[in-house]
């Protein structure tokens, strides 16, 4: 029931109690301190007066002199007169009674019993009923001028008046606790809006299922996700981030720990300190490339910490490479498709005009360029996706109004690593796009690419006849963003030199003015062995 019950009436429950516990608490301890108090200050008030009246001269002749004793009963009245107790009595060593508020009982001995003590020459306080109501007694001794014991004095309190003090007291205690408990109401009332607004007016239940779901949904994502606070300590790591960890060698659950102690390269201290995001970057973990964002987390304009998302590069390469090969194959059979129509086209114009000996020759030669085109392709390179890459390629030079040459001086056999072939097609896209454009204006269009493998070492040599690059542009083609084609531009050769470098391969680039462009790329290959 209280998981369901709403914050605001659970937090003014719960004060309401702590607060009407501790006033009961406080109430029933300084109770029992108040009328411990006053009762004793009731009776010091009475052992007092009993002292004073037991060291008047008029008390102490009239208890030595008998003819004198009437007058203890007219001092007694007047000091009973001034002050509120509830009876003053002096007696003699015989107990008999010499003052009291009943003229009727002079003359007649004490009652209650409990006078014997101070007979006896000591001060003691008791309750008891004698001839009026109940009351607290105090009994003090009456000395001569020799210190000889002549008789005793007894003031009594009434313990009506007694409980009416205290309940007094009691009162005014109760209204301090009912204002206490009306400020803690008031209190728990604001502190209950001040929480809600804090937490965006959720529920407890409703705050505890956002977490679940939050926390379900971080685990569930297939990127690692690893997030800091400020202190660039790790306070969240899911699933994903565990496996890859794993993979990468690092053991254990770093939550808790400084990032830079568990993984110095993640760079997530430097997004801390900048505040700048950094998107699509590489990242080493002891030999396992990710791919891995960075972001900085801001609340209210302060950043209070950053968080990375990273993915397995390998498995980001495959997924490309796999896009990229049916990417290839659908612009092949798209241009296919196309051209085939064309052809199609001519072939009914000569069927019309019955020119059957130039339509047989356009047909031969059709066959005989294409079997050729698709078959040095499929024939000398052995990875479907590579071989599917350069035939949309081709298709697209042809769109393009450029001729387009493939020519391979060995076989390229499959290679053991995927990685390998997602560079290349990086390699191979980006200079075989950039020839065809840079012949486009040229009198001249075309393009030649010629693939070799000797000895572990494969060389691409693409070569177009385009205006070449002059000496300021080649000195930053292979920079990041520069370009002379516009903005959003130059990103193409920086791949292709992160790719060649990545393999650890070489670029040299020879251009002629208004001859053309050569590039030569060799990089580290090894086939399979069939």
């Amino acid at each position: 029931m209280l998981k369901k019950l709403k914050l605001r009436p659970l937090i003014i429950l719960l004060v309401c109690l702590v607060v009407a516990l501790s006033l009961l608490i406080t109430d029933i301890l300084i109770s029992q301190h108040v009328t411990k108090t006053i009762k004793e200050d009731k009776e010091e008030k009475a052992k007092m007066i009993a002292r004073i009246v037991a060291k008047d001269d008029i008390v102490r002749q009239g208890l030595m002199v008998e003819e004198q004793a009437l007058d203890i009963q007219s001092y007694a009245a007047d000091v009973l007169e001034t002050t509120d107790v509830l009876f003053i009595v002096v007696m003699d060593m015989e107990g008999i009674r010499k003052s009291h508020p009943n003229e009727e009982n002079i003359g007649r001995p004490f009652e209650g019993g409990d006078e014997l003590e101070v007979l006896a020459g000591k001060e003691s306080t008791s309750i008891s009923q004698g001839t009026l109501v109940t009351s607290l007694r105090t009994f003090t001794p009456v000395y001569d001028d020799q210190e000889n014991q002549i008789g005793a004095v007894a003031v009594g309190i009434s313990l009506d008046r007694l409980e009416e003090s205290v309940l007094a007291s009691h009162g005014k205690l109760l209204i301090g606790s009912l204002l206490g408990l009306i400020t803690g109401i008031i209190g728990a009332i604001l502190i209950a809006a001040y929480i809600k607004r804090t937490l965006y007016g959720l529920e407890p239940f409703a705050i505890a299922k956002i977490l679940q779901e939050r926390d379900t949904m971080l685990q569930s994502v297939h990127e690692g996700i690893i997030a800091v606070d400020k202190e660039a300590r790790i306070v969240l790591v899911n699933k994903s981030a565990l496996a890859i960890f794993q993979k990468a060698g690092l053991k254990g659950n770093p939550v808790g720990m400084k990032v830079n102690e568990y993984m110095p390269s993640s760079r997530l201290d430097n997004v801390l300190a900048t505040g700048t995001p950094e998107l699509d970057e590489e990242l080493e973990i002891n030999g396992l490339s990710c791919l891995v964002n960075r972001v900085p987390l801001q609340v209210d304009g302060q950043i209070v910490g950053a968080i990375s998302t990273f993915r397995d590069k390998t498995e980001v390469d495959l997924l490309a490479e796999q896009l990229t090969g049916v990417k290839s194959y659908a612009e092949a059979l798209r241009a296919q498709s196309h051209e085939f129509m064309n052809k199609l086209q001519v072939i009914l114009g000569m069927v019309r005009l019955k020119n059957y000996d130039e339509l047989v020759g356009f047909i031969n030669e059709t066959v005989q360029n294409r079997h050729k085109e698709i078959g040095v392709v499929t024939t000398n390179i052995e990875n479907p996706v590579l071989s599917g890459f350069i035939l949309g390629k081709l298709s697209y030079a042809r769109e393009s109004g450029v001729e387009l040459t493939i020519q391979t001086e060995t076989k390229i056999p499959e290679t053991f690593s995927s990685d390998t072939i997602h560079e290349l097609i990086t390699i191979l896209g980006n200079l075989i796009d950039n020839a065809i454009e840079a012949v486009k204006n040229s009198d001249r269009k075309k393009v030649d690419v010629t693939l070799s493998l000797k000895e572990d070492t494969l060389t691409i040599l693409v070569e177009d006849t385009g205006s070449g690059i002059g000496d300021m542009v080649l000195k930053n083609i292979f920079s990041k963003g520069y370009s002379t084609k516009g903005p959003n531009r130059g990103y193409g050769l920086f791949l292709l030199k992160k790719s060649v470098d990545k393999l650890g391969g070489t670029v040299v680039v020879d251009t002629f003015q208004n001859k053309g462009t050569t590039f030569q790329i060799d990089i580290p290959y090894r086939g399979e062995q069939r």
